[in-house]
């Protein structure tokens, strides 16, 4: 079962369900944090509570995104109460890649700071139950007013190096009234980050993340798949520029979901009520990694089948924003 957030024909929010191939609104509900909390004050799942509430006439879902009509899966009426942070070197690349990086990884003396992370995550990031595993590389990219919303423009900084793709899979979160944080379900992300700013020096990293993202179209309920395969094209045009299948999941992952999960809300901070995350989980394949440079104008997409429509943003360059400090 998938969800989505739409604005319906009467310009008012509206939640699509999609089960066995049909999209149908949901009744008596219009945010996907609305029936969040009610599936937490009645203790049952989203399904129990989309099955309860029961659905109405049918959406087509494929139409309102072309009329820019989605919205991101989960939000909150107040972008400050939106993390968006994402955690990298979490994925074992391709099959072919992979015996490589062993071989590689054998030889600790020769390591850089990164290779010696993803060895740690490697040997420590799926810890068995009850046990803590070694914590990922970290980061922050904004608020929810950085997130475009599917089929938004990626608007790159007018001081950016660079603009890149990053297809990943993003955690959903809702932060309950006691404090705890629950997954609300997994959808595709474009984690967009600035790759040539990152490759000057590792130490800019954090600046590097602080960038737009996108989330959606759909939202995943239940578990997400072990192996997870998609594609990543950028479209210039009429023609496909790019393009290269990916793999993410956890048997494609050097760290568990719950691993993960677990380090971003041992922070105090990061468990407040009402609060929304949404955390991306790293991905393995970036076009900039072969040599690629995107464009403005450019599109990327990516899409995967258990996750529905594809997410599709267009590549847009900002003007410098006029900053001028005042002191009091």
């Amino acid at each position: 079962m998938r969800l989505a957030q739409i604005v319906d024909d009467n310009d008012k929010r509206a939640l699509v369900v999609t089960a066995r191939g049909e999209s149908r609104l949901v009744k008596g509900v219009r945010t996907m944090r609305d029936l969040a909390e009610e599936a937490l004050a009645e203790g049952a799942t989203l399904r129990k509570v989309v099955a309860d509430r029961g659905v109405g006439k049918p959406v087509n879902l494929a139409a309102a995104l072309k009329e820019k009509r989605v919205l991101t899966p989960l939000d909150h009426d107040d972008p400050a109460h939106v993390f968006v942070t994402g955690t990298g070197l979490t994925h074992l690349g391709s099959a072919e890649g992979r015996d490589q990086m062993h071989r590689t990884l054998a030889d600790a003396a020769t390591l850089t700071d990164s290779m010696k992370m993803f060895k740690l995550g490697l040997e420590g990031g799926k810890p068995a139950p009850g046990q803590t595993g070694v914590q990922p590389e970290w980061f922050y990219k904004g608020d929810g007013s950085t997130v475009a919303p599917p089929g938004g423009d990626l608007v790159s900084p007018s001081f950016a190096l660079d603009g890149g793709e990053e297809p990943e899979i993003v955690g959903l979160y809702l932060i309950d009234d006691d404090g705890q944080p629950v997954r609300v379900g997994f959808a595709l992300g474009n984690e967009f980050s600035d790759h040539a700013m990152e490759r000057q020096n590792y130490l800019y990293l954090a600046h590097s993340k602080l960038r737009p993202s996108s989330v959606g179209p759909e939202m995943l309920v239940g578990d997400l798949p072990a192996d997870v395969r998609g594609v990543s094209r950028i479209r210039r045009g009429k023609e496909i520029a790019w393009e290269k299948p990916f793999l993410t999941g956890e048997h494609n992952m050097s760290h568990a979901i719950a691993n993960l999960e677990a380090h971003h809300f041992k922070y105090a901070p990061f468990r407040q009520p009402g609060d929304v995350h949404i955390h991306f989980f790293g991905t393995a394949t970036l076009s900039f990694a072969d040599g690629f440079r995107a464009e403005k104008g450019d599109v990327f997409e990516i899409e995967s089948e258990p996750f529905g429509l594809p997410l599709r943003n267009k590549l847009t360059i900002g003007k410098p924003d006029k900053v001028k400090l005042k002191a009091l």
